[in-house]
């Protein structure tokens, strides 16, 4: 397998994406995935954010990373596709990213419903909209040869009944799952269970702890964590994390593992990382890049 992370680890330490290029170099890690923003924003323009604009010259970006031994795993599109703006706004910037995606030389776009279910949507009504939009944007994917995943992040995704028809929106093999250990968690699923259901189709994996602090408060009452202010291994989804592990290497799974979590400007999700080498070498999984 492979080990990744988010850039929105680093949010709150005001990172540009560059910085995150030198931190990933600095700890032997060659996969990130980072969000993209289709427009402007202060907080980028000065420098202030680890992610991505779709105005920025994706080749040159690729270029940038290749000279620190990185490469995209994913881009993160997740604007929400269940809700009525999903036509107008959501799809066009799937579409977008998916086109920047294949010059950045990244293999897949991220994906997903929103948190809540449409205040002026029906459930059925909201699944046939999404149904629409993934068509036209599986048609874009297929064009470029870009995987677009679903993330269980929202109402419906985290929902395994929703999520088998979702996945079965397109007939195609560009359509595939992005496993979230800490969604399914905090929405009140078993994650082992979850992935095991939909092995077959998962794309890539987003590694999430959950503390007990938010478990005891929120579990069952929120379908995704924006970040997670928890250490890989110090939560309480720990154990489960390991089962996904498992059930991954007992499958074959040769893909990205993405660490999502509060980084503190680094020591956190450096503890993070070493949790993660550590288990894997636990479960006797072979990871690239990672020091013999």
């Amino acid at each position: 397998m492979k080990i990744g992370f988010h850039t929105d680890a680093f949010n709150s330490a005001f990172f540009n994406f560059e910085k995150c290029l030198l931190w990933a170099q600095h700890n032997d890690l060659h996969y990130i995935e980072c969000g993209v923003m289709d427009g402007v924003s202060w907080a980028h323009g000065l420098g202030y954010w680890p992610h991505l604009a779709l105005y920025e010259d994706p080749v040159l970006v690729r270029r940038k990373m290749e000279r620190y031994g990185v490469q995209f795993s994913q881009i993160d599109a997740a604007y929400p596709l269940s809700g009525t703006d999903a036509p107008l706004r959501g799809v066009p910037y799937v579409m977008k990213a998916i086109a920047w995606a294949a010059h950045a030389g990244s293999p897949r776009v991220d994906t997903t419903d929103g948190l809540h279910a449409p205040a002026d949507l029906g459930d059925e009504q909201a699944v046939q909209l999404m149904k629409r939009s993934y068509e036209q944007i599986i048609e874009i994917a297929e064009a470029h040869r870009i995987v677009v995943n679903i993330e269980p992040h929202g109402y419906f995704t985290t929902k395994p009944e929703f999520v088998d028809r979702m996945l079965k929106f397109c007939d195609s093999p560009y359509l595939r799952l992005n496993m979230d250990t800490g969604n399914t968690f905090i929405a009140g699923q078993d994650p082992a269970a979850f992935l095991g259901r939909f092995l077959d189709r998962v794309d890539h994996v987003h590694v999430k702890d959950v503390s007990p602090s938010l478990a005891a408060a929120s579990r069952g009452k929120q379908a995704g964590i924006p970040i997670s202010h928890c250490a890989l291994g110090d939560g309480v989804n720990a154990e489960n994390i390991k089962r996904c592990f498992a059930l991954l290497r007992d499958h074959g799974y040769d893909g990205v593992l993405s660490i999502e979590c509060e980084g503190q400007g680094g020591p956190m999700i450096e503890r993070s990382l070493k949790w993660v080498r550590d288990t894997l070498a636990e479960l006797h999984v072979a990871v690239e890049g990672s020091p013999q």
